[in-house]
C-alpha cells in the first residue's frame, strides 16, 4: 500500500486517547493522528504513580501534532471529567469514533503490606476510568450508528483497552495494578457484546514496551533484570500499528478478542474456558471423593505461578 492511502486510512475518524501524551498512548495518538484521524489527547501529566498534574504535556503534543489534535487535561478517573472529554471531542471534531482506554498508574507493593488507599486510587484510573470513558463514549457511537456516519452500514466506531499480561499471568507486588488490566478484560468482553448489534467492535491489546512502567520494574534477580534489558529496547510504535489495524476497515470483523504485541511478534491470546470437568451423577461430592478425581484429572492441567516477566524472557523481534 502507498504511503498516501495509508496516511488516509483513518480519514474523517475521530479518536480519544486516554493516557496519551507519554509511552504507549503517545506512539497511539501519534499513529492514529498519521492515519487522517483526529485526536483527543487526554492525559492529566501526573507521575507514574498518579501524584501531581501537569497540563504542558498533553498540551505540547496537542501542539506537536497541529490541527490533528486537542489536548484534556483533567483526569479521566472522575465520571465527570470522563465525560467532559467525550463532549470536547465531539464539539471540536464533530464526534467520537474512536476510543482507546489506555490511562494507568502504579503503585505496586506486596499484598500483605499494600495501603488500600492505593489499590483504589490504581482501580480508579485504570479499571473505573475506562468505564467511565467507555459509558460516556458509547451513547454518541450508537447515535453515530444509527446516523451512519461514514457511510452506509456503520463501520467506525471501535474501543481499544489496553491492558497487561500481569492481568492474566500475575507479577509479584502488583496485585492492585494486576486486578486493574484483569478487570479490563471483563470490560472488553462485556463492551464488545453490548455494542455487537451496533457494529462497533471492542478489542484488548497487552503491550511488551519501553514506557515509564517498563522503567519502574526493579530487577530481584538476573532474569528480571535480562528482561528489563530486553523490553527497553522495544518501541511501542509496534503496539501503535497494531491499535491502528483494529481500527481500521479490516478490522470491523474482530471483536471480543486479546492480542499482545511485542515488536514484530503480535500474540493473539486464548482466554479462559473450560479445560477439563468433574461431573457424578451417582450422589454429590465430598472432600475425599473430589480430591481424587482432581488429583487424576485436574492435578496434570493446573497453571504454574510464572509471572509475565518470566513467561516472555526471550529476545524480542525489533
Amino acid at each position: 500500500m502507498n504511503d498516501t492511502a495509508e496516511s488516509n486510512r483513518l480519514e474523517g475518524r475521530v479518536a480519544l486517547v486516554s493516557g496519551g501524551a507519554r509511552g504507549v498512548g503517545l506512539a497511539i495518538a501519534r499513529t492514529l493522528a498519521g492515519q487522517g484521524a483526529k485526536v483527543l489527547i487526554a492525559d492529566a501529566g501526573g507521575a507514574i504513580n498518579g501524584d501531581g498534574a501537569d497540563p504542558t504535556v498533553a498540551e505540547a503534543v496537542a501542539a506537536e501534532l497541529g490541527d490533528s489534535a486537542l489536548a484534556f487535561t483533567d483526569s479521566i478517573a472522575e465520571a465527570s471529567a470522563a465525560q467532559a472529554a467525550v463532549a470536547l471531542a465531539n464539539e471540536a471534531f464533530g464526534g467520537l469514533d474512536i476510543l482507546v482506554n489506555n490511562a494507568a498508574i502504579l503503585r505496586d507493593g506486596f499484598i500483605f503490606k499494600s495501603d488500600p488507599a492505593d489499590f483504589d486510587e490504581v482501580l480508579k484510573t485504570n479499571l473505573a476510568g475506562a468505564w467511565y470513558l467507555t459509558n460516556a463514549a458509547t451513547p454518541l457511537m450508537r447515535q453515530h450508528a444509527k446516523d451512519n456516519r461514514g457511510g452506509e452500514p456503520y463501520q467506525w466506531g471501535r474501543v481499544v483497552n489496553i491492558t497487561s499480561t500481569a492481568g492474566f499471568y500475575g507479577n509479584y507486588g502488583q496485585s492492585s495494578y494486576a486486578s486493574a488490566k484483569s478487570g479490563m478484560l471483563g470490560l472488553m468482553r462485556t463492551t464488545a457484546m453490548d455494542l455487537a448489534r451496533a457494529g462497533i467492535t471492542c478489542n484488548a491489546v497487552a503491550p511488551f514496551a519501553a514506557t515509564r512502567v517498563t522503567d519502574t520494574i526493579v530487577p530481584a534477580n538476573d532474569e528480571q533484570t535480562t528482561y528489563k534489558e530486553r523490553a527497553l529496547k522495544v518501541s511501542p510504535d509496534h503496539v501503535a500499528m497494531v491499535v491502528a489495524w483494529l481500527c481500521s476497515p479490516e478490522g470491523q470483523s474482530i471483536t471480543g478478542q486479546l492480542f499482545g504485541v511485542r515488536g514484530r511478534e503480535v500474540f493473539l491470546f486464548s482466554q479462559p474456558r473450560p479445560i477439563a470437568t468433574l461431573a457424578r451423577d451417582d450422589a454429590d461430592w465430598d472432600v475425599a471423593a473430589l480430591s481424587e478425581a482432581a488429583a487424576a484429572t485436574f492435578a496434570p492441567l493446573y497453571t504454574d505461578l510464572k509471572t509475565d516477566l518470566e513467561v516472555f524472557n526471550t529476545e524480542p523481534k525489533v
